[in-house]
């Protein structure tokens, strides 16, 4: 068995940034990182964007921790709390002073279609859709993977149908008319748009994939991805007896309720204090910023996690940025420069802003995070040029 004073489980983005902000303080603690994949830890947002823009492979690769001892390929699959231990896969067993899990989420997945389906998350899967020999390929999903992958495939030559059971590309977070105008723009890239439909069977027929959808269509294709969303990977935690609700619990400290125990990145159900209540955040400047939060708190810095994260996206020449919730069953406050291309989409709850989408505007996610955090009712017709204006 071996002794470490900082043990992180997981290899992503929120890992690395732990174990980074750990170094910066703890210069000799022990520090050691299981992570599931055979890859060093990587960014992930290049997997739908740069990498398809000819960004090398390489660049996604953080850079090494000092005296990190990396634990790649392995699983941990039990956790004792009391006695301090982690268990992994290959029969390891690690005793630690303080643990990070930084589990992330595992994809949704079909109850058919195997190994014929690929669920866009990680760098090999990457890999394996830039390996598709052939140009037809099916995306399953229309929310954040499924529209990013889509436009990166179509960009690149690719002939691209989307099947989804919404009536729009984005409609569960974008306004109607919003998500309609992202929908004909798609079509106008050349991507087929199966909207209102679900997913029937996936069967293969030698070579070739066809995807069956609940309105009786057969798609033939060469490769099929689904971006169903995710859940977060609380199995290790529920195991050990961690409190856990659509994510691992956890206070401002990041802390779990486990002793020297913390949780931080896409597992991680934390209380927002903008938003005034808990809140888990699938995205990189969440992994990133909880993430180091986490590793200081770890090596005994007295930080608190307050930070409202924010998000973007790239699609065809199309991109936003937003922070808050993008829920358009709230008000929605739409005000244009040009609709569609510039503009921003406020997202109300009795007179709160709980959302800002700046669709075509940039640098402005602060000025969107205060107007949340006020907290104060405002009048709609007061957001007009109330950013960016």
């Amino acid at each position: 068995m071996t002794t470490h004073r900082y043990l992180v489980i997981g290899g992503g983005l929120t890992a690395h940034a732990a174990a980074t902000a750990i170094r910066e303080l703890d210069a000799g603690g022990s520090l050691a990182m299981i992570a599931a994949e055979p890859e060093p830890p990587y960014a992930r947002p290049p997997l739908t964007k740069g990498l398809w823009k000819g960004k090398p492979e390489d660049s996604v690769f953080y850079p090494p921790v000092p005296g990190l001892v990396l634990l790649a390929g392995r699983r941990a699959v039990a956790l004792d709390t009391r006695a301090r231990t982690v268990r992994d896969g290959a029969g390891g067993e690690h005793r630690y002073e303080r643990l990070l899990l930084a589990t992330g989420a595992t994809p949704r997945r079909l109850p058919f279609g195997g190994d014929r389906v690929v669920y866009f998350r990680t760098i090999d899967d990457y890999r394996r859709v830039r390996a598709v020999a052939g140009e037809r390929i099916v995306v399953i999903g229309a929310g954040f993977i499924g529209s990013e992958i889509a436009a990166a495939l179509a960009s690149n030559g690719k002939r691209v149908t989307m099947v989804f059971p919404e009536e729009a590309i984005g409609s569960r977070a974008y306004p109607r008319d919003l998500a309609a105008y992202v929908t004909r723009y798609y079509e106008e890239r050349g991507v087929v748009v199966r909207r209102g439909e679900g997913v029937a069977a996936i069967e293969g027929r030698g070579d070739e994939t066809v995807v069956r959808t609940t309105g009786g269509a057969e798609v033939p294709c060469d490769a099929v991805i689904a971006g169903l969303g995710v859940r977060p990977d609380t199995a290790l935690a529920e195991a050990a007896g961690i409190r856990c609700d659509d994510g691992i619990l956890v206070d401002e400290r990041l802390e779990t309720s486990a002793p020297d125990v913390y949780a931080a990145g896409d597992v991680a159900r934390f209380p927002s204090e903008a938003l005034g209540e808990l809140i888990r955040v699938e995205h990189e400047d969440a992994a990133l910023t909880m993430g180091r939060t986490a590793g200081q708190v770890m090596a005994g810095a007295d930080v608190r996690y307050r930070h409202l994260p924010f998000f973007y996206s790239d699609l065809f020449d199309l991109g936003y940025e937003a922070v808050g919730r993008l829920d358009p069953r709230l008000e929605v406050v739409e005000t244009w420069k040009k609709p569609f291309h510039e503009g921003v989409v406020y997202y109300l709850d009795r007179g709160r802003v709980r959302g800002v989408l700046l669709w075509g505007v940039f640098g402005q996610v602060d000025a969107a995070r205060e107007l949340i955090e006020r907290g104060s009712a405002i009048a709609p017709e007061a957001l007009q040029g109330a950013i960016g204006g």
